[in-house]
C-alpha cells in the first residue's frame, strides 16, 4: 500500500528497510549503532512523557478530541519506545519480530482511541475551547518529530530492525498528527469551527491502521 504525502513529509515517513548487506565503507560498529539507538529511544521517551502529559492536560481543559488523540498517540509512542529499547538492554532482550508485532498492536490501539474520541465528541456536540498550550506542544512536536523519525529510519535501515522501523512510523505519525491537530486547534481558535478539531483526529486513522497491519506482520513500511 502506498500513501501519498507531500515531498517533505515523505522524506521522513518512508522507512523501508533494504535487505542487502551494509555498506562497509564508513559503517558504524554494532556497539556504536546500539548506543545510537538507545540514545534515540531515551530522547523519545523523555519527550513523549512531556508531550503526553501536556497534551492530555490540555485536552481535558479545552475538551478537545484532536488534542486528546494527540496525547493518546504520545502515550502509545511512549510504549512503543519502551518496546524497542528493551531489545537493546542486555538483561531484557526481545525477538525482533515479536517486538515489531507488539508495536503493530500499539498502532491499532492508537487508531481505536483516536476514532472513539472523535466520534463521541461529534455525537455529543462538544465544542472544544481554544488551547494555547495545545498549539504550543503540537508546534514543538511538528518540529522535533520529523528529525527523530528520520534518525530512527536511518538506524532501522542499517540494523534491519523492523521494530525500530515501526517505531519510526510512530514518530512520523506523531508529526503528522501534530500538523493536523495544530491546524484544527488554530482553525477552532480563529473561526470557532468545533468540527474541525474532530476531523483532524479522524484523518490520521487510515494511515495508522495500514501501518499497524504491516508492523503486525513484521514487515517494513513502504509508504512514500
Amino acid at each position: 500500500m502506498r500513501i501519498a504525502f507531500s515531498k517533505p513529509m515523505s522524506e521522513f515517513v518512508q522507512i523501508g528497510i533494504p535487505q542487502t548487506g551494509l555498506n562497509k565503507k564508513g559503517c558504524s560498529s554494532p556497539a556504536e549503532l546500539r548506543q545510537r539507538i538507545v540514545w534515540l529511544q531515551a530522547v523519545t521517551l523523555v519527550w513523549m512523557v512531556i508531550e503526553c502529559g501536556v497534551s492530555l492536560a490540555g485536552a481535558v481543559a479545552a475538551r478537545s478530541p484532536g488534542l486528546l488523540a494527540f496525547g493518546a498517540d504520545s502515550f502509545v509512542e511512549l510504549l512503543s519506545g519502551v518496546v524497542v529499547l528493551l531489545q537493546f538492554l542486555p538483561s531484557f532482550r526481545l525477538n525482533k519480530r515479536r517486538a515489531a508485532q507488539s508495536t503493530g498492536v500499539l498502532l491499532f490501539l492508537l487508531a481505536a482511541m483516536v476514532a472513539l474520541c472523535a466520534v463521541l465528541t461529534l455525537v455529543r456536540g462538544v465544542h472544544p475551547k481554544t488551547s494555547l498550550v495545545g498549539i504550543g506542544i503540537t508546534a514543538a512536536a511538528l518540529i522535533g518529530m520529523p528529525i527523530l523519525a528520520w534518525k530512527k529510519r536511518t538506524a532501522a535501515r542499517v540494523t534491519n530492525n523492523a521494530a525500530l522501523a515501526a517505531d519510526a512510523i510512530q514518530s512520523a505519525t506523531c508529526a503528522y498528527l501534530a500538523a493536523v491537530t495544530l491546524l484544527g486547534l488554530a482553525l477552532n481558535a480563529v473561526f470557532h469551527l468545533s468540527w474541525v478539531d474532530s476531523g483532524s483526529a479522524i484523518i490520521a486513522i487510515p494511515i495508522i491502521v495500514a501501518e499497524g497491519r504491516r508492523a503486525l506482520r513484521g514487515e517494513s513500511c513502504s509508504c512514500c
